[in-house]
């Protein structure tokens, strides 16, 4: 849906409060036109709007996702509030019921285990002989000179940051992308993709919720989805402040 239609939407339905998800890049200048567009527009159908980017590790998501995130509210209502982060980097911690980082290894470890189409998964195309000397949490810049790698096989920044890219199980995983392909990541610390089943519970996702269509696909539809979690937290804010 584009910027336009979502405003026609809003102007058509006149919710009592709407919720606009795009990536955390939203904030900065090369979306500036858009993001003045959306307050001006929403401005004038009568709704104040509360923003933010949106970290959703720290509500207890396995995953650092980073994600703009915009509530509008009728300006006959208070505006909104965001909730308040459940959860931290463990070296952020400061004991006032935060939680540390839920990691990829908590979600992703008692499904860690071998199936025999795990051999046609391996991942890296030609780099996957590199991909398994990588260690977990690490991508291509651990073969850089920067680095101290013996024999650097990559200049430094010379490629997106999830080339190569493995998973740690001491931490959450980075985005699960819409896109998915044979080198860029994250893919598992035991150098395969991630099944649909690990990046469902990496985004959420009830085991049991079906998805369908061929691997890409569902790899997609999960990938462009905002996690259910951090939709659920939103809106029981919502109903916390206004349906008392």
């Amino acid at each position: 849906m584009t910027l336009n239609n979502y405003i026609r939407a809003i102007k058509e339905l006149k919710p009592s409060f709407f919720l606009f998800e795009n990536v955390h890049g939203f904030i900065y200048k090369p979306h500036e036109k858009a993001l003045k567009y959306l307050q001006s527009e929403t401005n004038k159908l009568g709704y104040n709007l509360s923003f933010k980017v949106i970290n959703t590790a720290n509500y207890g998501i396995p995953q650092t996702r980073e994600r703009f995130i915009c509530i509008g509210t009728l300006k006959s209502l208070k505006p909104f509030v965001f909730p308040k982060e459940t959860h931290a980097k463990p070296a952020k911690l400061n004991g006032n019921d935060i939680s540390p980082w839920v990691t990829a290894g908590d979600v992703l470890n008692d499904i860690d285990f071998d199936l025999p189409e795990d051999v046609k998964m391996q991942a890296g195309s030609k780099h996957s002989d590199l991909l398994k000397m990588i260690p977990p949490g690490d991508n291509y810049l651990y073969f850089t000179k920067k680095r101290g790698h013996p024999e650097p096989q990559f200049k430094w920044r010379s490629r997106y940051w999830s080339f190569l890219l493995k998973l740690s199980p001491t931490r959450p995983s980075w985005t699960i992308q819409a896109s998915h392909s044979n080198n860029m990541g994250p893919f598992h610390w035991k150098n395969r993709y991630l099944r649909v089943s690990e990046i469902k519970r990496l985004q959420t996702f009830d085991d049991n919720y079906n998805i369908h269509g061929s691997y890409k696909e569902q790899w997609r539809q999960i990938g462009n989805a905002v996690p259910p979690l951090l939709s659920e937290i939103l809106a029981t804010q919502i109903k916390a402040l206004y349906y008392k």
